[in-house]
Protein backbone atom coordinates (compact mmCIF):
# COMPACT_ATOMS: atom_id res chain seq x y z
CA UNK A 1 0.00 0.00 0.00
CA UNK A 2 1.89 3.39 -0.87
CA UNK A 3 1.12 6.44 1.55
CA UNK A 4 0.99 9.38 -0.58
CA UNK A 5 2.87 11.33 2.39
CA UNK A 6 5.36 12.25 0.32
CA UNK A 7 6.58 11.78 -4.12
CA UNK A 8 10.24 11.10 -5.21
CA UNK A 9 10.55 11.33 -8.69
CA UNK A 10 13.08 10.37 -10.84
CA UNK A 11 14.05 11.49 -13.90
CA UNK A 12 15.61 9.26 -16.43
CA UNK A 13 14.55 6.02 -17.85
CA UNK A 14 18.02 4.31 -17.96
CA UNK A 15 19.77 1.80 -15.66
CA UNK A 16 20.66 4.66 -12.43
CA UNK A 17 17.16 5.61 -12.51
CA UNK A 18 15.45 1.75 -12.34
CA UNK A 19 18.24 1.02 -9.77
CA UNK A 20 17.54 3.91 -7.79
CA UNK A 21 13.20 3.07 -7.74
CA UNK A 22 14.30 -0.52 -6.51
CA UNK A 23 16.53 0.82 -3.92
CA UNK A 24 13.59 3.13 -2.73
CA UNK A 25 11.28 0.28 -2.32
CA UNK A 26 14.13 -1.99 -0.95
CA UNK A 27 14.87 0.40 1.99
CA UNK A 28 11.01 0.89 3.06
CA UNK A 29 9.96 3.75 1.24
CA UNK A 30 6.34 3.42 1.01
CA UNK A 31 5.48 7.12 -0.75
CA UNK A 32 4.82 7.50 -4.37
CA UNK A 33 7.65 6.87 -6.70
CA UNK A 34 7.24 8.23 -10.28
CA UNK A 35 10.08 7.19 -12.69
CA UNK A 36 9.56 9.54 -16.50
CA UNK A 37 11.18 8.63 -19.28
CA UNK A 38 11.43 10.47 -22.19
CA UNK A 39 11.28 6.96 -24.32
CA UNK A 40 8.43 4.51 -24.81
CA UNK A 41 10.59 1.57 -23.55
CA UNK A 42 10.60 0.90 -20.10
CA UNK A 43 14.70 1.25 -18.33
CA UNK A 44 17.07 -0.90 -19.78
CA UNK A 45 20.45 -1.16 -19.96
CA UNK A 46 22.82 0.23 -22.15
CA UNK A 47 25.88 -2.11 -22.71
CA UNK A 48 24.28 -4.79 -24.83
CA UNK A 49 23.40 -2.09 -27.21
CA UNK A 50 27.30 -2.01 -28.67
CA UNK A 51 27.83 -5.70 -27.58
CA UNK A 52 25.69 -8.50 -27.02
CA UNK A 53 22.19 -7.08 -28.58
CA UNK A 54 24.00 -5.97 -31.22
CA UNK A 55 25.95 -8.78 -32.02
CA UNK A 56 22.74 -11.34 -31.58
CA UNK A 57 24.36 -12.93 -29.16
CA UNK A 58 21.51 -11.45 -27.07
CA UNK A 59 17.87 -11.16 -27.80
CA UNK A 60 15.93 -7.52 -26.97
CA UNK A 61 14.36 -8.44 -23.75
CA UNK A 62 17.91 -9.19 -22.04
CA UNK A 63 18.68 -5.54 -22.30
CA UNK A 64 15.86 -4.38 -19.59
CA UNK A 65 16.71 -3.92 -16.26
CA UNK A 66 13.23 -5.70 -14.97
CA UNK A 67 10.42 -7.24 -16.31
CA UNK A 68 8.14 -4.27 -16.91
CA UNK A 69 4.91 -5.99 -14.57
CA UNK A 70 7.94 -5.30 -11.60
CA UNK A 71 7.26 -1.83 -11.81
CA UNK A 72 3.51 -1.67 -11.66
CA UNK A 73 4.14 -5.26 -8.72
CA UNK A 74 6.12 -2.78 -6.90
CA UNK A 75 4.08 0.47 -6.85
CA UNK A 76 6.44 2.06 -9.28
CA UNK A 77 4.22 4.76 -11.68
CA UNK A 78 5.85 5.01 -15.10
CA UNK A 79 5.33 8.23 -17.50
CA UNK A 80 7.06 6.80 -20.36
CA UNK A 81 7.65 8.83 -23.56
CA UNK A 82 6.86 11.84 -21.80
CA UNK A 83 10.16 13.88 -21.84
CA UNK A 84 10.44 16.61 -18.62
CA UNK A 85 10.22 19.83 -20.08
CA UNK A 86 10.84 22.19 -17.00
CA UNK A 87 11.68 21.88 -13.27
CA UNK A 88 10.72 24.09 -11.27
CA UNK A 89 12.35 24.31 -8.00
CA UNK A 90 10.08 26.98 -5.80
CA UNK A 91 7.10 24.48 -6.64
CA UNK A 92 9.12 21.83 -6.21
CA UNK A 93 7.47 20.83 -9.95
CA UNK A 94 7.93 19.02 -12.90
CA UNK A 95 6.46 19.73 -15.88
CA UNK A 96 6.15 16.99 -18.83
CA UNK A 97 5.88 17.28 -22.55
CA UNK A 98 1.82 16.69 -22.17
CA UNK A 99 1.72 19.70 -19.64
CA UNK A 100 1.18 17.15 -17.07
CA UNK A 101 2.53 18.54 -13.49
CA UNK A 102 4.37 16.61 -11.08
CA UNK A 103 5.34 17.76 -7.47
CA UNK A 104 8.17 16.21 -6.01
CA UNK A 105 9.30 16.08 -2.45
CA UNK A 106 12.88 14.66 -3.26
CA UNK A 107 13.86 15.01 -7.15
CA UNK A 108 16.71 12.63 -8.61
CA UNK A 109 18.13 13.43 -11.97
CA UNK A 110 18.99 10.55 -13.87
CA UNK A 111 18.80 11.69 -17.48
CA UNK A 112 21.98 10.63 -19.11
CA UNK A 113 23.84 11.35 -22.06
CA UNK A 114 23.42 11.77 -25.99
CA UNK A 115 25.62 11.36 -28.74
CA UNK A 116 27.49 14.38 -29.85
CA UNK A 117 26.50 15.10 -33.53
CA UNK A 118 28.87 15.37 -36.68
CA UNK A 119 28.19 19.15 -37.60
CA UNK A 120 28.45 18.30 -41.54
CA UNK A 121 27.08 17.90 -44.58
CA UNK A 122 25.12 14.84 -45.25
CA UNK A 123 24.35 13.70 -41.81
CA UNK A 124 20.18 13.74 -43.17
CA UNK A 125 21.26 10.61 -45.26
CA UNK A 126 19.34 7.46 -44.24
CA UNK A 127 22.62 5.89 -43.43
CA UNK A 128 23.87 7.90 -41.03
CA UNK A 129 23.43 6.33 -37.33
CA UNK A 130 24.04 7.09 -33.92
CA UNK A 131 23.80 4.52 -30.91
CA UNK A 132 22.72 5.45 -27.83
CA UNK A 133 19.39 4.05 -27.13
CA UNK A 134 17.47 1.14 -27.91
CA UNK A 135 15.97 2.38 -30.88
CA UNK A 136 19.10 3.40 -32.55
CA UNK A 137 20.58 -0.26 -31.67
CA UNK A 138 17.34 -1.98 -33.18
CA UNK A 139 18.17 0.12 -36.87
CA UNK A 140 22.12 -0.37 -36.37
CA UNK A 141 21.45 -4.22 -35.94
CA UNK A 142 19.35 -4.39 -38.63
CA UNK A 143 22.01 -2.34 -41.18
CA UNK A 144 24.90 -4.66 -40.00
CA UNK A 145 22.85 -8.01 -41.06
CA UNK A 146 22.10 -5.78 -44.52
CA UNK A 147 26.06 -5.00 -44.68
CA UNK A 148 27.60 -8.06 -44.24
CA UNK A 149 25.50 -10.10 -46.56
CA UNK A 150 25.95 -7.57 -49.63
CA UNK A 151 29.53 -7.37 -48.32
CA UNK A 152 28.83 -3.57 -47.73
CA UNK A 153 31.04 -0.79 -46.23
CA UNK A 154 30.55 0.75 -42.38
CA UNK A 155 32.59 3.86 -42.08
CA UNK A 156 33.19 4.70 -38.12
CA UNK A 157 33.91 8.21 -37.00
CA UNK A 158 35.72 7.82 -34.08
CA UNK A 159 38.10 5.01 -32.46
CA UNK A 160 36.53 5.78 -28.64
CA UNK A 161 34.93 2.12 -26.84
CA UNK A 162 31.70 2.65 -29.49
CA UNK A 163 33.42 3.00 -32.08
CA UNK A 164 35.52 -0.28 -31.79
CA UNK A 165 33.03 -2.03 -30.02
CA UNK A 166 30.86 -1.65 -33.45
CA UNK A 167 33.51 -1.87 -35.67
CA UNK A 168 33.86 -5.85 -33.97
CA UNK A 169 30.20 -6.53 -34.28
CA UNK A 170 30.53 -5.19 -37.98
CA UNK A 171 33.20 -7.68 -38.63
CA UNK A 172 31.73 -10.20 -37.68
CA UNK A 173 28.97 -10.14 -39.73
CA UNK A 174 31.35 -9.97 -42.41
CA UNK A 175 30.98 -5.93 -43.50
CA UNK A 176 34.06 -4.24 -44.26
CA UNK A 177 35.22 -1.40 -42.22
CA UNK A 178 36.80 1.99 -41.61
CA UNK A 179 37.50 3.82 -38.48
CA UNK A 180 38.15 8.09 -39.45
CA UNK A 181 39.44 9.09 -36.31
CA UNK A 182 41.74 12.77 -35.59
CA UNK A 183 43.95 11.43 -32.72
CA UNK A 184 47.38 8.85 -33.66
CA UNK A 185 45.81 5.97 -32.20
CA UNK A 186 42.41 4.11 -31.53
CA UNK A 187 41.13 5.30 -27.89
CA UNK A 188 44.16 7.40 -27.69
CA UNK A 189 41.88 10.08 -25.59
CA UNK A 190 41.00 7.18 -22.93
CA UNK A 191 44.49 4.93 -22.85
CA UNK A 192 47.21 7.17 -24.52
CA UNK A 193 49.08 5.84 -27.19
CA UNK A 194 50.59 2.79 -25.59
CA UNK A 195 47.83 0.90 -24.84
CA UNK A 196 45.82 2.90 -27.97
CA UNK A 197 48.37 1.33 -30.37
CA UNK A 198 47.69 -2.18 -28.77
CA UNK A 199 43.51 -1.94 -29.78
CA UNK A 200 44.49 -0.21 -33.22
CA UNK A 201 46.92 -3.90 -34.02
CA UNK A 202 44.10 -5.91 -32.65
CA UNK A 203 41.03 -4.29 -34.66
CA UNK A 204 43.86 -4.18 -38.08
CA UNK A 205 44.71 -7.81 -37.29
CA UNK A 206 40.69 -8.42 -37.84
CA UNK A 207 40.61 -6.53 -41.45
CA UNK A 208 39.24 -3.19 -39.54
CA UNK A 209 40.99 -0.18 -41.45
CA UNK A 210 41.75 2.82 -39.99
CA UNK A 211 42.59 6.64 -41.19
CA UNK A 212 44.00 8.60 -38.05
CA UNK A 213 44.95 11.97 -38.10
CA UNK A 214 42.11 13.16 -39.79
CA UNK A 215 38.51 14.22 -39.62
CA UNK A 216 35.46 13.37 -41.84
CA UNK A 217 34.01 16.77 -43.94
CA UNK A 218 31.36 15.70 -45.86
CA UNK A 219 28.95 12.56 -46.20
CA UNK A 220 28.12 11.87 -50.06
CA UNK A 221 24.66 10.45 -51.15
CA UNK A 222 22.29 10.34 -53.84
CA UNK A 223 18.41 9.69 -53.38
CA UNK A 224 19.01 9.52 -49.70
CA UNK A 225 21.46 6.82 -49.38
CA UNK A 226 24.88 6.92 -48.52
CA UNK A 227 27.88 6.62 -50.77
CA UNK A 228 30.84 7.65 -49.67
CA UNK A 229 32.49 9.82 -46.90
CA UNK A 230 35.14 12.79 -47.46
CA UNK A 231 38.02 13.64 -44.85
CA UNK A 232 39.72 17.23 -44.71
CA UNK A 233 42.78 15.80 -46.28
CA UNK A 234 40.72 15.60 -49.62
CA UNK A 235 40.13 11.80 -49.79
CA UNK A 236 36.79 10.37 -50.16
CA UNK A 237 36.18 6.81 -48.65
CA UNK A 238 33.73 4.18 -49.63
CA UNK A 239 31.00 3.94 -46.92
CA UNK A 240 27.09 2.36 -47.58
CA UNK A 241 26.27 3.43 -43.65
CA UNK A 242 28.26 5.59 -41.23
CA UNK A 243 28.12 5.90 -37.88
CA UNK A 244 28.86 8.69 -35.48
CA UNK A 245 30.97 7.39 -32.22
CA UNK A 246 32.26 10.96 -31.23
CA UNK A 247 31.63 10.70 -27.86
CA UNK A 248 28.51 11.67 -25.48
CA UNK A 249 27.48 14.95 -24.00
CA UNK A 250 25.62 15.00 -20.39
CA UNK A 251 21.66 15.63 -20.72
CA UNK A 252 22.11 19.26 -18.31
CA UNK A 253 19.51 20.97 -20.02
CA UNK A 254 16.68 20.96 -16.99
CA UNK A 255 19.54 20.93 -15.29
CA UNK A 256 21.22 23.92 -16.73
CA UNK A 257 17.72 26.18 -17.05
CA UNK A 258 16.57 25.60 -13.75
CA UNK A 259 19.88 27.31 -12.19
CA UNK A 260 21.53 24.17 -10.74
CA UNK A 261 25.44 24.17 -10.16
CA UNK A 262 27.49 22.80 -13.44
CA UNK A 263 30.35 21.09 -13.98
CA UNK A 264 33.20 23.47 -16.08
CA UNK A 265 35.37 22.31 -19.15
CA UNK A 266 35.52 19.24 -20.75
CA UNK A 267 33.81 17.38 -17.78
CA UNK A 268 30.48 18.88 -18.24
CA UNK A 269 27.58 17.28 -15.92
CA UNK A 270 25.34 18.14 -12.91
CA UNK A 271 27.79 18.93 -9.79
CA UNK A 272 27.14 16.55 -6.86
CA UNK A 273 28.93 16.16 -3.91
CA UNK A 274 29.79 12.50 -2.16
CA UNK A 275 26.04 12.24 -1.38
CA UNK A 276 24.95 12.63 -4.91
CA UNK A 277 23.25 16.01 -3.75
CA UNK A 278 22.97 18.42 -6.60
CA UNK A 279 23.24 22.12 -5.13
CA UNK A 280 19.61 22.08 -4.33
CA UNK A 281 19.61 20.25 -1.46
CA UNK A 282 16.19 18.31 -2.35
CA UNK A 283 17.66 17.36 -6.15
CA UNK A 284 19.83 14.34 -6.38
CA UNK A 285 21.22 13.27 -9.64
CA UNK A 286 22.90 9.89 -10.74
CA UNK A 287 24.81 8.04 -13.76
CA UNK A 288 26.19 9.86 -16.94
CA UNK A 289 24.86 13.11 -15.91
CA UNK A 290 26.32 13.76 -12.34
CA UNK A 291 29.83 15.19 -12.05
CA UNK A 292 30.67 13.64 -8.73
CA UNK A 293 33.31 14.81 -6.15
CA UNK A 294 34.16 12.08 -4.40
CA UNK A 295 34.89 11.57 -0.99
CA UNK A 296 38.86 13.11 -0.70
CA UNK A 297 39.83 11.61 1.85
CA UNK A 298 38.95 7.97 1.00
CA UNK A 299 41.92 8.62 -1.90
CA UNK A 300 45.55 9.45 -1.99
CA UNK A 301 45.87 13.25 -1.76
CA UNK A 302 46.65 13.49 -5.64
CA UNK A 303 44.16 11.16 -7.16
CA UNK A 304 42.83 12.44 -10.05
CA UNK A 305 39.85 10.76 -8.92
CA UNK A 306 39.80 13.02 -6.09
CA UNK A 307 40.47 16.03 -8.12
CA UNK A 308 37.01 16.07 -9.50
CA UNK A 309 34.08 16.75 -10.13
CA UNK A 310 34.37 14.04 -12.21
CA UNK A 311 31.86 12.13 -14.57
CA UNK A 312 31.76 8.85 -15.54
CA UNK A 313 29.93 7.28 -18.70
CA UNK A 314 29.74 3.57 -17.57
CA UNK A 315 27.58 0.80 -16.47
CA UNK A 316 29.04 0.63 -13.47
CA UNK A 317 28.65 4.53 -12.52
CA UNK A 318 25.25 3.60 -13.26
CA UNK A 319 24.62 0.48 -11.44
CA UNK A 320 26.22 1.87 -7.98
CA UNK A 321 24.85 5.74 -8.43
CA UNK A 322 21.38 5.08 -8.40
CA UNK A 323 21.32 3.32 -5.36
CA UNK A 324 23.42 5.59 -3.35
CA UNK A 325 21.45 8.90 -4.27
CA UNK A 326 17.97 7.05 -3.25
CA UNK A 327 19.54 6.33 0.01
CA UNK A 328 21.12 9.62 0.61
CA UNK A 329 16.94 10.75 -0.50
CA UNK A 330 16.06 8.73 2.31
CA UNK A 331 18.40 11.03 4.47
CA UNK A 332 21.08 8.13 5.16
CA UNK A 333 24.54 8.67 4.92
CA UNK A 334 26.05 8.38 2.18
CA UNK A 335 29.87 8.91 1.09
CA UNK A 336 30.09 7.51 -2.66
CA UNK A 337 33.86 6.52 -3.14
CA UNK A 338 33.29 4.00 -5.61
CA UNK A 339 36.49 3.60 -8.16
CA UNK A 340 35.48 4.41 -11.46
CA UNK A 341 35.29 1.00 -13.60
CA UNK A 342 34.26 -0.24 -17.23
CA UNK A 343 34.46 -3.17 -19.24
CA UNK A 344 34.61 -3.66 -22.80
CA UNK A 345 34.25 -6.82 -24.83
CA UNK A 346 36.37 -7.00 -28.57
CA UNK A 347 36.13 -10.13 -30.69
CA UNK A 348 37.83 -12.77 -28.29
CA UNK A 349 39.44 -9.76 -25.87
CA UNK A 350 38.02 -8.82 -22.60
CA UNK A 351 38.64 -5.58 -20.51
CA UNK A 352 38.58 -4.63 -17.26
CA UNK A 353 39.58 -1.01 -16.69
CA UNK A 354 39.83 0.65 -13.26
CA UNK A 355 40.71 4.23 -12.04
CA UNK A 356 41.23 7.67 -13.81
CA UNK A 357 44.38 8.43 -15.98
CA UNK A 358 43.68 10.71 -18.45
CA UNK A 359 46.24 11.29 -21.07
CA UNK A 360 48.78 13.94 -19.58
CA UNK A 361 48.42 12.29 -15.82
CA UNK A 362 50.33 9.85 -15.78
CA UNK A 363 54.60 9.46 -16.41
CA UNK A 364 54.29 5.64 -16.74
CA UNK A 365 52.90 2.66 -18.39
CA UNK A 366 53.82 -0.82 -16.21
CA UNK A 367 52.65 -3.96 -17.77
CA UNK A 368 52.90 -7.70 -16.24
CA UNK A 369 51.73 -10.79 -17.86
CA UNK A 370 52.01 -11.69 -22.15
CA UNK A 371 51.44 -8.48 -24.21
CA UNK A 372 51.71 -10.55 -27.12
CA UNK A 373 49.06 -13.07 -26.00
CA UNK A 374 46.68 -10.21 -25.10
CA UNK A 375 46.91 -11.21 -21.13
CA UNK A 376 48.07 -8.99 -19.59
CA UNK A 377 47.58 -6.11 -16.84
CA UNK A 378 48.79 -2.64 -17.72
CA UNK A 379 49.06 0.01 -15.01
CA UNK A 380 49.49 4.14 -15.42
CA UNK A 381 51.43 5.14 -12.86
CA UNK A 382 52.38 9.02 -11.59
CA UNK A 383 55.50 9.39 -9.41
CA UNK A 384 55.40 5.44 -8.61
CA UNK A 385 51.50 6.04 -7.36
CA UNK A 386 48.87 3.32 -10.02
CA UNK A 387 46.46 5.82 -10.90
CA UNK A 388 44.53 3.61 -13.10
CA UNK A 389 44.95 -0.29 -14.02
CA UNK A 390 43.82 -2.48 -17.10
CA UNK A 391 43.30 -5.73 -17.14
CA UNK A 392 43.11 -7.78 -20.59
CA UNK A 393 41.95 -11.46 -20.52
CA UNK A 394 43.27 -11.47 -17.16
CA UNK A 395 39.95 -11.65 -14.44
CA UNK A 396 39.67 -11.60 -10.91
CA UNK A 397 42.42 -9.17 -10.09
CA UNK A 398 40.43 -6.13 -10.04
CA UNK A 399 40.00 -5.85 -6.39
CA UNK A 400 43.76 -5.24 -5.75
CA UNK A 401 43.61 -3.20 -8.45
CA UNK A 402 41.01 -0.52 -7.58
CA UNK A 403 42.94 -0.94 -3.74
CA UNK A 404 46.81 0.21 -5.42
CA UNK A 405 44.45 2.78 -6.99
CA UNK A 406 42.83 4.19 -3.88
CA UNK A 407 45.62 4.01 -1.46
CA UNK A 408 48.24 5.78 -3.02
CA UNK A 409 50.97 3.28 -1.74
CA UNK A 410 54.43 3.83 -3.96
CA UNK A 411 55.14 0.85 -5.65
CA UNK A 412 58.73 -0.50 -7.36
CA UNK A 413 58.15 -0.86 -11.04
CA UNK A 414 59.74 -3.83 -11.19
CA UNK A 415 57.41 -5.36 -8.39
CA UNK A 416 54.81 -4.28 -10.40
CA UNK A 417 55.80 -5.88 -13.56
CA UNK A 418 57.04 -9.46 -12.12
CA UNK A 419 54.01 -11.78 -12.11
CA UNK A 420 55.28 -13.80 -9.06
CA UNK A 421 54.66 -10.91 -6.94
CA UNK A 422 51.08 -10.95 -5.56
CA UNK A 423 49.32 -7.56 -6.51
CA UNK A 424 47.97 -7.71 -2.58
CA UNK A 425 51.39 -7.34 -1.44
CA UNK A 426 51.93 -4.19 -3.36
CA UNK A 427 49.13 -1.98 -1.51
Amino acid sequence: MVDAHQTFVIIGGGLAGAKAAETLREEGFTGRVILIGDERDHPYERPPLSKGYLTGDEERDSVFVHPRSWYAGHDIELHLGQPALHLDRAAQAVRLGDGTLIHYDRLLLATGAEPRRLRIPGTDLNGVHHLRRLAHAERLRGTLNALGRDNGHLLIAGAGWIGLEVAAAARARGAEVTVIEPEPTALHSQLGPELGGLFTELHREKGVRFEFGVRLTEILGRDGLVLAARTDDGAEHPAHAVLAAIGAAPRTGLAEAAGLELASGSTGGVVVDAALRTSDPLIHAAGDVAAVRYPAEQFAPDSPVAAGPLRVEHWANALHTGPAAARAMLGQEVAFDRVPYFFSDQYEVGIEYSGHAPVGSYDQVVCRGDVGKREFIAFWLRQGRVLAGLNMNVWDVTGPIQELVRSGTEVEPDALADPQVPLESLV
